[in-house]
């Protein structure tokens, strides 16, 4: 089976779980999550079948469906969508894992639902990794908010309702309102909306023109949580722990860094984005969202809304490495994609297992939890290393390139505000990990034992993929490297 035609089934086979969640699992309701576990492995290793045959030869592209002349739905596999479906698809296989204890631990129902429409996250988020053209990420982008709704909203409260339709508000509205215009922008002004390595844009395009597309391209990709576009992810976190784990790691929110940086590369090109102007701007809105949140999360309680900030801001990092507008932040921003899901979905998981396992949901409670949850809260210790951007964790090289990207914009302040922004990782992060393990109890936790063991066994991989990375980061960097050159 060809390359080209494997690519078709990384985006069909999350689909598998759906009919066999539907069929076998009115039968035997405990297989919802072996089926969802299982058809992630097959999608796993059909990327891994499409990322190995890229040392071979370029992928082709494959046409699925040509709906108006000159734009068709069409995949074409590069490195950055390589890398995207890469993380994607292995760690729907690890929350699969942690779903089984955590959904059923903390009591959820309707889990046949949940199943459905996390596999079906899971197919758009393929599709917007192998989208060839401006077209094909839009649909799947679009594909990625609906499928997401029901699961925001899973509770079914009033609080989960008022959260959806915040998410779907903010993201369609961006979307629809600046992204859906500057492809048909771009489409009017180049004929094509395909991704193309250098850009699309023919030099007498005017400058002001390019400037304005950049910025509804930057700001219409909301899922990039790209400050004032950010309030609806922290909103979101009403939804059940593994939901906030596929928003915050494997799909939502990286679907929005790598469009950024897919518009950034192929359809402005690095060069031309570096003589616009407003590139520098845009780059210092990102630098103030990291700024802005890290300060926020320093003052939230509740750990879920700490850890949302956290994203927000780390999300920020990647925005800014592509608008810096050399190879340099570019690798480092794709780097920080993966290092990130890594290191966000442990800190996640790790909030799920305490809220399983001893019912705490603030900060302030969770005095002397390490003790009782060692394995847990040393695999949350991890994690925040790897936020913060520190050895042994992967997250170190991500924040590397992402300094030299600035260093070699002679932009003292972007600069200042990658280091500023790490340091503020470490005093919202740290401080939880000192109080699980150095604090005295409150006297509260002397029944507190650890979590369900497929929720330590989800969280003991994702913790060790933050180490692993510190030591193997070389494909992650060999395909941006692809990328950039």
């Amino acid at each position: 089976m060809s390359a080209t035609t494997v690519q078709f089934y990384c985006l069909i086979a999350p689909l598998m779980a759906v009919v066999l969640i539907a069929t076998l699992g009115r039968v035997v309701p405990k297989l919802y999550e072996t089926i969802n576990a299982s058809v992630a492995i097959v999608t796993f290793l059909l990327v891994l079948s499409v990322y190995n045959s890229m040392g071979e030869a370029p992928v082709a592209r494959l046409v699925l469906f040509e709906p108006f002349a000159g734009v068709a739905i069409a995949l074409q596999a590069e490195p950055l969508g390589m890398l995207f479906a890469l993380m994607a698809s292995f760690l729907w296989i690890v929350t699969s894992i942690y779903s089984y204890g955590y959904m059923r631990g903390h009591g959820e129902t309707n889990l046949a639902r949940f199943n459905i429409f996390f596999a079906i996250a899971i197919s758009s988020a393929m599709g917007v990794a192998l989208a060839a053209n401006g077209f094909t990420l839009f649909l799947f982008y679009e594909a990625l908010t609906l499928s997401t709704f029901p699961l925001v909203t899973h509770a079914g409260t009033e609080k989960a309702k008022r959260a959806g339709r915040i998410y779907l508000f903010l993201l369609l509205g961006t979307s629809v309102g600046f992204l859906l215009f500057a492809l048909i922008w771009t489409w009017k002004l180049t004929g094509t909306l395909d991704f193309q390595a250098g850009g699309v844009f023919d030099s007498d395009i005017g400058t002001t023109t390019l400037n304005a597309l950049l910025i509804l391209y930057v700001f219409g990709i909301g899922k990039a949580a790209l400050m004032p576009f950010h309030r609806w992810l922290p909103t979101a976190m009403v939804a059940p722990t593994p939901v906030s784990a596929l928003l915050h790691a494997v799909a939502v929110v990286k679907a929005g860094v790598f469009a950024i940086l897919k518009v950034c590369v192929y359809i402005f090109g690095i060069d031309l984005l570096g003589e616009l102007e407003i590139h520098r701007y845009l780059a210092y809105v990102a630098a103030f969202t990291i700024f802005a949140t890290a300060i926020i999360a320093l003052r939230k309680d509740n750990l879920k809304a700490r850890l949302a900030y956290s994203t927000i801001g780390q999300l920020s990092y990647i925005v800014l490495g592509a608008l810096v507008a050399n190879a340099a932040g570019v690798v480092g921003g794709g780097m920080h994609m993966l290092m990130h899901g890594f290191g966000k979905i442990t800190l996640f998981f790790g909030a799920g297992a305490i809220l399983v396992a001893a019912h705490k949901t603030e900060i302030s409670q969770m005095r002397g939890i390490g003790r009782r949850m060692p394995i847990t809260m040393s695999a949350f210790f991890i994690g925040c290393v790897a936020i913060i951007g520190a050895p042994p964790t992967g997250g170190m090289w991500s924040k590397w390139n992402l300094l030299l990207g600035t260093v070699h914009s002679s932009d003292w302040l972007l600069v200042a505000a990658l280091i500023v922004g790490s340091l503020l990782s470490a005093a919202y992060l740290l401080p939880i990990a000192v109080r699980a393990f150095y604090l005295p109890d409150d006297g509260g936790s002397t029944k507190i034992k650890e979590a369900p063991v497929t929720i330590l066994i989800a969280m003991m991989i994702s913790a060790g993929g933050c180490v692993v990375l510190f030591f193997a980061p070389d494909f992650a960097f060999d395909l941006m490297q692809m990328l950039v050159h």
